[in-house]
């Protein structure tokens, strides 16, 4: 069992509750399906071409900022879900009330969210959904699904230091960097550094950019089942209205720049 996994609590066998923990500047906080859906900034919402879903779906959900008064601005947050999936998010973005909003929806006991696919569970028992995400950029890697933890943490450049370009990398790679951690860190290391457990390291002990023959790798981040179909994989593609060309060769740019620096997280 993962330390960070959400306890699943069965009151009966057709109802569940479950628990949320938030760990936040001002303590630790646990709530459960109950708590959250009487709160009392609780609403419906509809969220049109759902992530998950990929069509309009209804919440009952609370504005994720009704839940972290204590966060600032400038802070840095993540939400770890049940596979171990790590998705970090800038605090702004989550606190904001107009425009593109964060909203934590929760899955009803008696209106339980359909499955992801088969033989998969649904998004619950809490999922961080947006509407009008396109105001913002929000990109898929910030809906994260099955959220058991959402803690307050120092930014990435201070906790993984194996992450960062070198000083006097080209600009391209510094900007990749930056896409990286938006669209890449809530899957996987690099250098062994990152918290996610969902998917390989992207530099160790080999850097797909030096494996990839030129033009594959683009491909396979575009749709990965256009190279090698694996009904059981879990990358999704990123299409062009999620990652531009431009920014998705900086993170190409990225990556081949860290190819040449391999280290080993906390040497």
């Amino acid at each position: 069992m993962r330390p960070l996994l959400l306890t699943l609590l069965l009151l009966c066998p057709t109802t569940f509750a479950a628990t949320l923990t938030l760990e936040l500047p001002d303590g630790k906080h646990d709530f459960s399906t109950e708590q959250l859906l009487a709160n009392p900034k609780a609403q419906d919402i509809d969220v049109p071409a759902d992530v998950s879903y990929n069509r309009t779906m209804r919440y009952r959900a609370v504005p994720l900022a009704a839940l972290l008064q204590s966060v600032n601005p400038g802070d840095h947050l993540q939400a770890v879900a049940l596979d171990g999936f790590a998705a970090e998010l800038p605090a702004a973005p989550l606190l904001e009330e107009k425009g593109a909003r964060a909203w934590l929806a929760i899955e009803e006991p008696d209106k339980p969210w359909p499955k992801l696919g088969e033989g998969k569970p649904s998004a619950g028992p809490f999922y961080l959904v947006w509407t009008d995400p396109k105001a913002a950029g929000v990109g898929p890697e910030q809906w994260p699904f099955q959220v058991a933890i959402i803690r307050y943490l120092k930014p990435l450049a201070e906790r993984f230091p194996a992450l960062l370009p070198a000083k006097n990398a080209p600009e391209s790679a510094q900007k990749g960097f930056a896409q990286f951690q938006k669209n890449c860190l809530a899957c996987h290391r690099l250098n062994g550094a990152g918290d996610s457990q969902f998917g390989p390291d992207l530099n160790l002990p080999h850097n797909p950019t030096e494996y990839f023959a030129a033009g594959y790798l683009k491909q396979y981040i575009r749709d990965p089942q256009s190279l090698r179909h694996w009904p059981e994989a879990r990358m999704k593609g990123f299409p062009a209205d999620v990652i531009s060309d431009r920014e998705l060769d900086e993170i190409l740019a990225y990556l081949k720049h860290m190819a040449g620096r391999k280290v080993k997280a906390g040497s």
